[in-house]
């Protein structure tokens, strides 16, 4: 009785796995090329990025790094593309070439937005894909697809992306269809022996490849390119185009895992109370953190101001107040009223975070950015923290109110804020129809509305959080007033066509200029305010494509009102967005009034800041991740930097930020059984 053998396997011989593996591997080189290629064409395009002194051995490098790295990649792909179809091929061979290209059709297409995509997203956040696109999840998607729409652009990009991916997926189709190689051995009688022998080698040239796919250009885990490993130039800009988009998505998607599991960090309860003692100059002789963050005011240095106002204004960087731009008119309004005898200016403040509610987070909570995404945490809903600002100011007797041009839904802000002790909430919905974009109302709107929430017999604290200063910049500036030629003349030469910067410049003139006129107007309503203004990030938008770390990231912090003047903080004062609040006690609150803060103040003790990535003194900024500590120039001076003191200070704001909101005030070593 014979057997019959199934139809597919009967199919399975040399030769068909030859033609399989072979077009395999053509899968495997199309995708090699086509990264290769768009890593070289993103760097030729973006070249005015990369910084001064790099050459051709830098380019070269890169380009080989990244080749190496998208074998990765490209693996990756053929994997998820070709051997779904290979192996219906075995069973229906017309079926198994139909899904091959479907696939492929589909990862071409997503290949393509992408690369599309990566030269706004660099050209605003100066990177590769990275984790704000974990945070854009989190954020308004309606306000950002009119965003992507108005500024830049997405019909057209995306129309660009799709033509991109058809001619594309027709290329790898007539490469797939390219039978010279399989049919190049027809016809030849050769020995059994060289066929066997050449079998081993194609067998053996496609176990490498495999290898290469695997281990990122590498035949061994010991000399792998991964995305943790890859940035090895001197640039910055280089090392991110290194990471093909995929890679990219791949290491966002690592860090917002690792931010979420709360492993970014690791500290022991030891090590955080150790760390908590050097930062409050307190013994290290217990396990209650609130002990550490416990202060008591040192006695007031003005007169108790009935308003107090924080404003977090919009991408409002420090770059254009410096001398060096000074001839730029987009920052008169700032400029003048740091030369008023009633305020000072610190010019060396760093955000919170790389976003918004990273500066929302340090102000309401005190907290450092530090892996914790606490406006989405259920612990901050349950209760103040007691580093929390309007708590401790409604200690001080002042009612506290939170205004948001935006939507009390961004981000939870609205009820994240209430949670946090703020008694009242008001944001766009409380507006009316008033004029704006999508992220929220004009900036003359909110202050307007403030100025009209202001009782000069009711002492109130409030925080601002405007947004006209953000994309897609789409403000009628002419009907404002901006003179664009005016800012087009005083641009270097080479800046003077950029359209899009002109318009990014005007946004930040409009409001600088409304500061100014909020805080004027304040003054005259109720001359005893004390108005801090800070800007919740800067890291936006740039006159250099290379800026330095201090113009990149930095934000000014100013402070006026009545009893404010120069000199009231310290001269070498240096802080971030957790020192406001101590900074504000320590103006106002009378002797031994006890309050909680990570931060400190910059009119007593602060001369340094840290934030999620960067620290910062009066003379040096750097990378706060780095070992050791690099210290750079901030104002041409040789930068001196105390390595210990920085380290120890930047792991003490992180381990307790970290801590504190997520674990409690009770040390206890058993609460992280099973994170690590």
């Amino acid at each position: 009785m014979m057997i019959s053998m199934p139809a597919w396997l009967s199919r399975l011989n040399w030769k068909t796995l030859y033609t399989g593996i072979l077009e395999g591997l053509k899968v495997f080189a199309f995708y090699l090329a086509v990264l290769s290629l768009f890593r070289g064409f993103f760097i030729a395009w973006m070249a005015p990025y990369m910084g001064p002194g790099t050459g051709a051995h830098d380019i070269f490098l890169a380009l080989w790094r990244g080749f190496r790295l998208s074998m990765q990649t490209a693996g990756a792909l053929t994997l998820v593309s070709f051997v779904p179809g290979l192996l219906l091929h075995f069973w229906k061979p017309r079926w198994g070439r139909r899904l091959v290209l479907a696939l492929n059709g589909v990862l071409l297409s997503a290949l393509s937005i992408l690369f599309v995509a990566s030269f706004p997203f660099y050209r605003q956040f100066h990177a590769n894909f990275n984790q704000m696109l974990f945070t854009g999840a989190n954020d308004d998607i309606y306000a950002l697809f009119i965003t992507m729409v108005q500024q830049y652009y997405l019909p057209v990009r995306l129309a660009g992306a799709l033509l991109l991916a058809c001619v594309l997926w027709r290329g790898l189709r007539a490469l797939l269809s390219c039978a010279w190689l399989e049919n190049c051995t027809d016809g030849m009688r050769l020995p059994a022996f060289v066929r066997w022998l050449g079998r081993l080698a194609f067998l053996y040239l496609t176990y490498i490849v495999v290898l290469l796919g695997i281990f990122g250009g590498s035949l061994g885990w010991q000399t792998s390119v991964n995305w943790e490993n890859a940035g090895v130039t001197k640039d910055d800009f280089l090392n991110e185009a290194i990471l093909d988009n995929v890679q990219a998505i791949y290491r966002a998607y690592n860090l917002n895992e690792r931010m979420l599991a709360c492993n970014g960090l690791d500290f022991t309860t030891e090590d955080i109370r150790n760390l908590a003692a050097k930062l409050s100059g307190k013994p290290a002789d217990t396990d209650d953190l609130d002990v550490y963050l416990t202060k008591e005011a040192q006695g007031p240095q003005i007169e108790r101001p009935t308003q107090v106002i924080v404003i977090l204004s919009e991408s409002f960087a420090n770059w254009p107040l410096l001398d060096k731009y000074k001839d730029i008119p987009i920052s008169h309004g700032m400029r003048s009223l740091i030369a008023e005898d009633d305020t000072d200016y610190c010019p060396t403040f760093l955000p919170n975070g790389a976003s918004t509610v990273s500066a929302v987070t340090g102000v309401v909570t005190g907290f450092a950015d530090a892996n914790l995404y606490l406006t989405t945490m259920p612990e901050s809903f349950d209760a103040p923290y007691p580093t929390a600002s309007a708590p401790q100011m409604e200690k001080l007797g002042y009612e506290t109110n939170f205004w948001y041009a935006g939507p009390s839904t961004w981000e939870r802000i609205g009820a994240f804020t209430q949670a946090q002790g703020f008694e009242h909430f008001y944001s766009r919905g409380d507006f009316g129809d008033v004029p704006g974009s999508v992220w929220g109302c004009e900036d003359e709107v909110l202050y307007e509305k403030v100025l009209d929430g202001l009782d000069p017999a009711t002492p109130s604290f409030n925080v601002l959080l405007n947004a006209s200063n953000h994309s897609p910049y789409d403000l009628d500036l002419a009907a404002k007033g901006f003179d664009k030629e005016a800012v087009r003349e005083a641009l270097p030469e080479d800046h003077q066509q950029d359209e899009e910067l002109l318009k990014e410049l005007g946004h930040y003139w409009y409001a600088d200029r409304e500061l100014a006129k909020f805080v004027q107007a304040v003054k005259a309503k109720c001359p005893d305010s004390l108005i801090v203004i800070v800007g919740d990030h800067g890291d936006r938008y740039n006159i250099d494509k290379t800026p330095t770390m201090y113009e990149r990231y930095g934000i000014p912090f100013i402070i006026t009102g009545k009893g404010i003047h120069k000199g009231t903080l310290l001269p070498d004062a240096a802080g971030s967005q957790i020192d406001i609040m101590p900074t504000i006690y320590e103006l106002i609150a009378p002797k031994g009034f006890s309050y909680m803060a990570v931060g400190s103040s910059l009119t007593r003790t602060n001369r340094q800041g840290v934030n999620y990535g960067f620290f910062i003194t009066r003379h040096a900024i750097g990378k706060a991740d780095t070992v050791p500590l690099v210290p750079e120039s901030v104002d041409g001076t040789e930068p001196v930097l105390d390595q210990q003191a920085m380290e120890d200070y930047i792991n003490g704001v992180r381990s307790v930020s970290w801590w504190r909101p997520k674990y409690g005030a009770i040390l206890d070593e058993t609460k992280l059984e099973g994170r690590r």
